[in-house]
Protein backbone atom coordinates (compact mmCIF):
# COMPACT_ATOMS: atom_id res chain seq x y z
CA UNK A 1 0.00 0.00 0.00
CA UNK A 2 2.94 2.49 0.47
CA UNK A 3 4.50 4.67 2.88
CA UNK A 4 2.54 3.94 6.05
CA UNK A 5 0.70 7.39 6.48
CA UNK A 6 -1.58 8.76 9.60
CA UNK A 7 -5.47 8.17 8.59
CA UNK A 8 -8.24 6.31 10.19
CA UNK A 9 -10.52 4.47 8.73
CA UNK A 10 -13.50 6.59 7.46
CA UNK A 11 -14.57 4.69 4.48
CA UNK A 12 -16.98 2.31 6.21
CA UNK A 13 -19.61 1.45 3.91
CA UNK A 14 -23.16 2.70 4.96
CA UNK A 15 -24.82 -0.52 4.12
CA UNK A 16 -23.36 -2.47 7.17
CA UNK A 17 -26.11 -3.30 9.05
CA UNK A 18 -24.26 -3.59 12.35
CA UNK A 19 -25.25 -1.00 14.72
CA UNK A 20 -22.15 -0.32 16.12
CA UNK A 21 -20.50 -0.15 12.63
CA UNK A 22 -22.49 2.83 11.76
CA UNK A 23 -21.48 4.71 14.67
CA UNK A 24 -17.93 4.23 13.18
CA UNK A 25 -18.75 5.81 10.11
CA UNK A 26 -17.50 8.55 11.03
CA UNK A 27 -15.31 8.65 13.85
CA UNK A 28 -14.23 4.84 13.89
CA UNK A 29 -10.79 3.50 14.37
CA UNK A 30 -9.55 0.45 12.74
CA UNK A 31 -7.03 -2.07 14.70
CA UNK A 32 -5.68 -5.26 13.55
CA UNK A 33 -4.22 -6.32 17.14
CA UNK A 34 -7.19 -8.22 17.96
CA UNK A 35 -6.09 -12.10 18.71
CA UNK A 36 -10.00 -13.06 16.87
CA UNK A 37 -8.78 -11.32 13.90
CA UNK A 38 -9.64 -7.89 12.03
CA UNK A 39 -11.53 -5.89 13.94
CA UNK A 40 -12.98 -2.22 14.77
CA UNK A 41 -12.83 -0.37 17.82
CA UNK A 42 -16.32 1.49 17.93
CA UNK A 43 -17.19 4.72 19.83
CA UNK A 44 -17.77 3.01 23.20
CA UNK A 45 -13.94 2.02 22.60
CA UNK A 46 -15.53 -1.79 22.00
CA UNK A 47 -13.84 -4.42 19.67
CA UNK A 48 -16.43 -5.04 16.71
CA UNK A 49 -16.67 -8.23 14.96
CA UNK A 50 -16.42 -7.88 11.08
CA UNK A 51 -18.57 -10.33 8.68
CA UNK A 52 -16.46 -11.17 5.31
CA UNK A 53 -18.70 -8.85 3.54
CA UNK A 54 -17.94 -6.03 5.92
CA UNK A 55 -14.38 -6.80 5.29
CA UNK A 56 -14.31 -6.53 1.86
CA UNK A 57 -15.93 -3.05 1.26
CA UNK A 58 -13.16 -2.26 4.17
CA UNK A 59 -11.07 -3.73 1.75
CA UNK A 60 -12.00 -2.23 -1.23
CA UNK A 61 -12.20 1.05 -0.05
CA UNK A 62 -8.87 1.40 1.40
CA UNK A 63 -7.34 0.07 -2.10
CA UNK A 64 -9.99 3.08 -3.41
CA UNK A 65 -8.86 5.46 -1.33
CA UNK A 66 -5.39 4.83 -2.20
CA UNK A 67 -5.20 5.36 -5.59
CA UNK A 68 -8.35 7.58 -5.99
CA UNK A 69 -6.73 10.40 -3.62
CA UNK A 70 -4.13 9.17 -1.75
CA UNK A 71 -5.80 9.01 1.50
CA UNK A 72 -4.32 5.46 3.49
CA UNK A 73 -7.20 4.69 5.26
CA UNK A 74 -5.23 1.34 6.42
CA UNK A 75 -1.81 1.13 8.07
CA UNK A 76 0.13 -1.28 5.92
CA UNK A 77 0.40 -3.93 8.94
CA UNK A 78 -3.99 -3.49 8.70
CA UNK A 79 -4.39 -3.80 5.20
CA UNK A 80 -2.19 -7.07 4.88
CA UNK A 81 -3.61 -8.40 7.81
CA UNK A 82 -7.06 -8.07 6.57
CA UNK A 83 -5.79 -9.03 2.90
CA UNK A 84 -4.20 -12.06 4.40
CA UNK A 85 -7.97 -13.39 6.08
CA UNK A 86 -10.12 -12.77 3.05
CA UNK A 87 -7.68 -14.87 1.19
CA UNK A 88 -8.57 -17.79 4.39
CA UNK A 89 -11.85 -16.79 4.11
CA UNK A 90 -12.15 -17.43 0.09
CA UNK A 91 -13.02 -14.13 -0.77
CA UNK A 92 -12.81 -13.00 -4.08
CA UNK A 93 -11.79 -9.54 -3.44
CA UNK A 94 -8.42 -10.49 -2.25
CA UNK A 95 -6.94 -11.28 -5.24
CA UNK A 96 -7.95 -8.67 -8.37
CA UNK A 97 -8.15 -9.51 -11.62
CA UNK A 98 -5.58 -7.73 -13.97
CA UNK A 99 -8.18 -5.16 -15.16
CA UNK A 100 -8.74 -4.08 -12.15
CA UNK A 101 -5.15 -3.45 -10.85
CA UNK A 102 -4.62 -1.69 -14.26
CA UNK A 103 -7.33 0.61 -13.86
CA UNK A 104 -6.32 1.38 -9.87
CA UNK A 105 -3.19 2.31 -11.38
CA UNK A 106 -4.32 4.21 -14.17
CA UNK A 107 -6.46 6.28 -11.50
CA UNK A 108 -3.50 6.89 -9.25
CA UNK A 109 -1.36 7.81 -12.44
CA UNK A 110 -3.87 10.24 -13.57
CA UNK A 111 -4.20 11.60 -9.92
CA UNK A 112 -0.54 12.56 -9.87
CA UNK A 113 -0.58 14.36 -13.44
CA UNK A 114 1.19 11.26 -15.47
CA UNK A 115 -1.46 9.47 -16.97
CA UNK A 116 -0.65 5.90 -18.20
CA UNK A 117 -3.46 5.53 -20.86
CA UNK A 118 -5.95 7.77 -22.95
CA UNK A 119 -9.05 8.96 -21.83
CA UNK A 120 -10.64 6.42 -24.86
CA UNK A 121 -9.07 3.73 -23.28
CA UNK A 122 -9.28 4.22 -19.58
CA UNK A 123 -13.68 4.81 -20.00
CA UNK A 124 -13.54 1.64 -22.27
CA UNK A 125 -11.50 -0.16 -19.07
CA UNK A 126 -14.15 1.04 -16.74
CA UNK A 127 -16.98 0.53 -18.69
CA UNK A 128 -15.83 -3.21 -19.23
CA UNK A 129 -15.55 -2.94 -15.46
CA UNK A 130 -18.48 -1.95 -14.59
CA UNK A 131 -20.48 -4.17 -17.02
CA UNK A 132 -18.80 -7.33 -15.08
CA UNK A 133 -19.79 -6.09 -11.67
CA UNK A 134 -16.48 -4.99 -10.15
CA UNK A 135 -16.97 -3.39 -7.17
CA UNK A 136 -13.27 -1.54 -8.01
CA UNK A 137 -15.34 0.53 -10.67
CA UNK A 138 -18.08 1.28 -8.52
CA UNK A 139 -19.21 2.12 -5.30
CA UNK A 140 -22.95 1.45 -4.43
CA UNK A 141 -22.34 2.11 -1.09
CA UNK A 142 -22.32 5.58 0.36
CA UNK A 143 -18.63 6.56 1.69
CA UNK A 144 -17.93 9.14 3.96
CA UNK A 145 -13.95 11.30 4.63
CA UNK A 146 -13.74 12.53 8.28
CA UNK A 147 -10.70 15.41 6.71
CA UNK A 148 -13.44 16.66 4.45
CA UNK A 149 -16.65 15.96 5.73
CA UNK A 150 -17.56 14.78 2.07
CA UNK A 151 -20.01 11.80 1.50
CA UNK A 152 -20.26 10.24 -1.64
CA UNK A 153 -21.88 7.21 -3.40
CA UNK A 154 -22.60 6.10 -7.04
CA UNK A 155 -26.47 5.77 -8.70
CA UNK A 156 -27.42 3.19 -10.62
CA UNK A 157 -29.63 3.78 -13.80
CA UNK A 158 -33.13 2.87 -13.28
CA UNK A 159 -33.57 0.72 -16.44
CA UNK A 160 -37.42 -0.51 -15.25
CA UNK A 161 -38.25 3.15 -14.93
CA UNK A 162 -36.66 4.30 -18.02
CA UNK A 163 -38.58 1.46 -20.31
CA UNK A 164 -41.82 2.93 -18.68
CA UNK A 165 -40.97 6.51 -20.01
CA UNK A 166 -41.78 4.84 -23.80
CA UNK A 167 -45.22 3.40 -22.71
CA UNK A 168 -47.28 6.28 -23.71
CA UNK A 169 -45.33 6.37 -26.79
CA UNK A 170 -45.89 2.15 -27.72
CA UNK A 171 -49.41 2.75 -27.36
CA UNK A 172 -50.05 5.50 -29.50
CA UNK A 173 -47.56 3.71 -31.96
CA UNK A 174 -49.26 0.47 -31.97
CA UNK A 175 -52.55 2.44 -32.55
CA UNK A 176 -51.26 4.44 -35.21
CA UNK A 177 -50.13 1.01 -36.87
CA UNK A 178 -53.56 -1.05 -36.42
CA UNK A 179 -55.28 1.76 -37.53
CA UNK A 180 -53.02 2.99 -40.58
CA UNK A 181 -53.13 -0.45 -41.82
CA UNK A 182 -56.44 -1.32 -41.29
CA UNK A 183 -58.21 2.11 -42.97
CA UNK A 184 -54.88 2.22 -45.91
CA UNK A 185 -54.18 -1.80 -46.50
CA UNK A 186 -57.57 -3.32 -46.94
CA UNK A 187 -56.19 -6.65 -47.86
CA UNK A 188 -54.96 -6.57 -43.72
CA UNK A 189 -58.18 -6.90 -42.08
CA UNK A 190 -58.41 -10.12 -42.86
CA UNK A 191 -55.07 -11.26 -40.81
CA UNK A 192 -54.64 -11.95 -37.05
CA UNK A 193 -54.07 -8.48 -35.12
CA UNK A 194 -50.66 -10.45 -33.85
CA UNK A 195 -49.43 -11.14 -36.89
CA UNK A 196 -50.13 -7.59 -37.64
CA UNK A 197 -48.25 -6.36 -34.79
CA UNK A 198 -45.12 -8.57 -35.63
CA UNK A 199 -44.84 -7.21 -39.21
CA UNK A 200 -44.92 -3.63 -38.03
CA UNK A 201 -42.70 -4.03 -35.17
CA UNK A 202 -39.77 -2.11 -36.83
CA UNK A 203 -41.68 0.82 -37.45
CA UNK A 204 -43.47 0.74 -34.70
CA UNK A 205 -40.21 0.70 -32.65
CA UNK A 206 -38.77 3.18 -34.44
CA UNK A 207 -41.68 5.40 -34.28
CA UNK A 208 -41.82 4.60 -30.35
CA UNK A 209 -38.28 5.67 -30.06
CA UNK A 210 -38.48 8.75 -31.68
CA UNK A 211 -41.48 10.01 -30.22
CA UNK A 212 -40.43 9.44 -26.65
CA UNK A 213 -36.46 10.35 -27.34
CA UNK A 214 -37.24 13.73 -29.36
CA UNK A 215 -40.76 14.86 -28.62
CA UNK A 216 -41.94 14.00 -25.45
CA UNK A 217 -38.44 13.44 -23.49
CA UNK A 218 -34.64 14.50 -25.03
CA UNK A 219 -31.87 12.22 -24.00
CA UNK A 220 -33.87 11.17 -20.66
CA UNK A 221 -32.21 9.18 -17.82
CA UNK A 222 -33.30 8.10 -14.25
CA UNK A 223 -31.03 7.13 -11.69
CA UNK A 224 -31.60 5.72 -8.64
CA UNK A 225 -29.39 5.38 -5.03
CA UNK A 226 -29.28 5.85 -1.79
CA UNK A 227 -28.20 9.42 0.10
CA UNK A 228 -24.44 9.65 1.45
CA UNK A 229 -25.84 10.87 4.43
CA UNK A 230 -29.14 9.33 5.51
CA UNK A 231 -29.63 6.01 2.94
CA UNK A 232 -32.87 7.29 1.78
CA UNK A 233 -33.35 6.69 -1.43
CA UNK A 234 -33.41 9.44 -4.27
CA UNK A 235 -33.94 9.31 -8.01
CA UNK A 236 -33.50 11.71 -10.47
CA UNK A 237 -34.04 12.73 -13.34
CA UNK A 238 -31.71 13.91 -16.92
CA UNK A 239 -33.52 15.44 -19.75
CA UNK A 240 -35.95 17.74 -21.36
CA UNK A 241 -39.73 16.92 -20.90
CA UNK A 242 -41.81 18.17 -23.15
CA UNK A 243 -39.84 20.98 -24.33
CA UNK A 244 -39.15 21.82 -20.85
CA UNK A 245 -35.20 21.73 -20.03
CA UNK A 246 -34.14 19.61 -17.18
CA UNK A 247 -30.50 18.43 -16.17
CA UNK A 248 -28.33 17.73 -18.53
CA UNK A 249 -24.40 17.33 -17.02
CA UNK A 250 -25.07 17.47 -13.52
CA UNK A 251 -28.57 18.06 -11.17
CA UNK A 252 -28.41 19.36 -7.84
CA UNK A 253 -31.27 17.94 -5.82
CA UNK A 254 -31.70 17.69 -1.71
CA UNK A 255 -32.87 14.69 -0.41
CA UNK A 256 -36.32 14.31 0.76
CA UNK A 257 -35.28 12.67 3.97
CA UNK A 258 -32.19 14.62 5.48
CA UNK A 259 -32.55 17.86 3.24
CA UNK A 260 -28.87 17.03 2.57
CA UNK A 261 -27.98 18.80 -0.92
CA UNK A 262 -26.78 16.24 -3.39
CA UNK A 263 -24.95 16.56 -6.57
CA UNK A 264 -25.06 14.31 -8.98
CA UNK A 265 -22.93 13.79 -12.55
CA UNK A 266 -24.78 12.23 -15.31
CA UNK A 267 -21.76 10.39 -16.75
CA UNK A 268 -20.11 8.88 -14.25
CA UNK A 269 -23.79 9.06 -11.91
CA UNK A 270 -21.16 9.60 -9.20
CA UNK A 271 -22.67 11.77 -6.27
CA UNK A 272 -21.61 13.79 -3.28
CA UNK A 273 -22.76 15.75 -0.65
CA UNK A 274 -21.22 19.80 -0.26
CA UNK A 275 -18.03 19.71 2.22
CA UNK A 276 -18.75 19.75 5.83
CA UNK A 277 -17.08 23.51 7.28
Amino acid sequence: MGPSLAFVVVGLSAAFQHPQLRAVRRVGVATAASEGGYTLVGADGKEVSLTVQEKERIFVDAMQSYYYSGRQLLSDVEFDQLKEELMWEGSEYAMLSRNETMFLSAVGAYSRGEPAMSDAEFDELKASLKAQGSIVATSKEPRCFLDTGVCSVTFVEDKFRKLVLYVPALLLSVAAWTGGTYELVPASRGLNPLISLLVGFPIISVLTSFVTEQLIFVEPLIATGPCPECGYKNRIFFGDILGVQGPTDFAEVDCPNCKTKLTIQRDTLRVSTPPKK
